[in-house]
């Protein structure tokens, strides 16, 4: 929606979070409410004609169209369904309409207690717009030039050459708050990307960009897998390519096991390198962790191609352990999957060993 858009090159993530803040701050909300509605009903005793009456009514209406798509909305949030946006944020214009309606019918009534109140109520109106829906800045725009568009409009229809003024004021006004908006927009930003960004680095190895022991326990956390197998890998041959040849082409190295390992594991795989040359990778449920196995023994026995090397060789032991057979936590698989590690290890290395069932040992062919 063209009133939600908050800049280019914004993360999906980051956008859903600056569109859910417009759900948010209450106690502003509450405030607003109060404030246009008793100045609408003051002024509507005041003077009781059809123009007043229907900004009463407009404005109880919309007021309360608001309130229930925001308790809606939080409720449907609550529950991860899908909330009413496109409701509430058209609704919000409508609101600054009605807030402009009331100081227009006011000022041209010629009571200028009411032109007065009914313009105070829109100019307080407008940095609790501001402050409440700064994370979709050209929302921000609209419902102030609709709040306060319409005294304008009031100034040159009233006769009265002082309230021209106002013509001067309001557009500076509008350009003033609408960039604060942006700039406090920018600033949100600029911060959720930076936390984005910390995140990542808690979560993530930074040589290879696969998941960290913390990144891997997180994810585990958060699928739950019932039935998936978890594969524990140490490279073969590793401390000598590193030895021989220095620790920059052994960080390549581990680069370039790391894409061949996400290559191989598949869609649905978590993917984790858990400090030197170990590795591990957790499988979807449907996935066979034998046939995956055998593939990443075979593929990693390739050669490694590096710049200003020759073609580097390694191989890679494997112990698999599955969710759900001894343990359905990430600690009791990885311990199972670790002691069937070092069975490979002493079998010979560059093959598989199921936790399951130690005597079967897959051979590279």
């Amino acid at each position: 929606m063209w009133l939600l858009h908050a800049g280019a090159d914004i993360p999906r993530a980051i956008r859903v979070a600056l569109v859910g803040s417009l759900f948010g701050t209450l106690p502003i909300f509450a405030g607003g409410v109060l404030n246009t509605v008793a100045v609408a009903w003051v002024l509507d005793r005041r003077h009781p004609t059809t123009a007043f009456h229907i900004w009463l009514a407009l404005e109880m209406a919309v007021c309360l169209a608001r309130l229930i798509v925001l308790v809606v909305a939080r409720r449907r949030a609550r529950e991860r369904k899908s909330t009413l946006t496109d409701a509430y944020v058209l609704l919000a214009p409508l609101w600054g309409a009605t807030v402009g309606y009331g100081a227009l019918v006011s000022v041209l009534s010629g009571d200028w207690i009411a032109s007065t109140l009914s313009f105070l109520s829109a100019a307080a109106m407008v940095g609790g717009i501001c402050f409440r829906n700064f994370g979709a800045p050209r929302l921000v725009a609209v419902m102030i030039f609709l709040s306060l568009g319409p005294c304008c409009l009031g100034a040159i229809l009233a006769g009265e050459p002082t309230l021209w003024l106002s013509l001067l004021q309001i557009p500076f006004y509008l350009f003033a708050m609408s960039a604060a908006a942006w700039r406090l927009n920018g600033m949100l930003v600029s911060t959720m990307k930076a936390e984005q960004e910390n995140d990542r680095r808690a979560r993530h190895d930074e040589l290879t960009g696969l998941l960290n022991r913390a990144g891997l326990f997180q994810a585990v956390r958060s699928r739950a897998p019932a039935h998936g197998a978890l594969l524990y890998l140490d490279l073969d041959g590793f401390k000598a390519v590193n030895d021989a040849h220095g620790h920059e082409v052994g960080d390549t190295l581990l680069a370039l096991v790391a894409r061949r390992l996400r290559h191989l594991s598949g869609e649905g795989s978590l993917v984790a390198r858990l400090g030197g040359d170990e590795f591990v990778v957790v499988t979807p449920p449907h996935a066979d962790p034998l046939v995956l196995a055998d593939l990443i023994v075979r593929e990693l026995a390739k050669p490694f191609h590096t710049d200003g090397a020759a073609p580097l060789e390694i191989g890679v032991s494997i112990g698999i352990a599955l969710f759900g057979h001894h343990h359905d936590e990430l600690d009791g698989v990885l311990r199972d999957a670790d002691n069937a590690l070092y069975e490979a290890k002493r079998a010979g290395k560059s093959r598989w060993v199921s936790a399951g069932e130690r005597e079967a040992v897959g051979l590279v062919a």
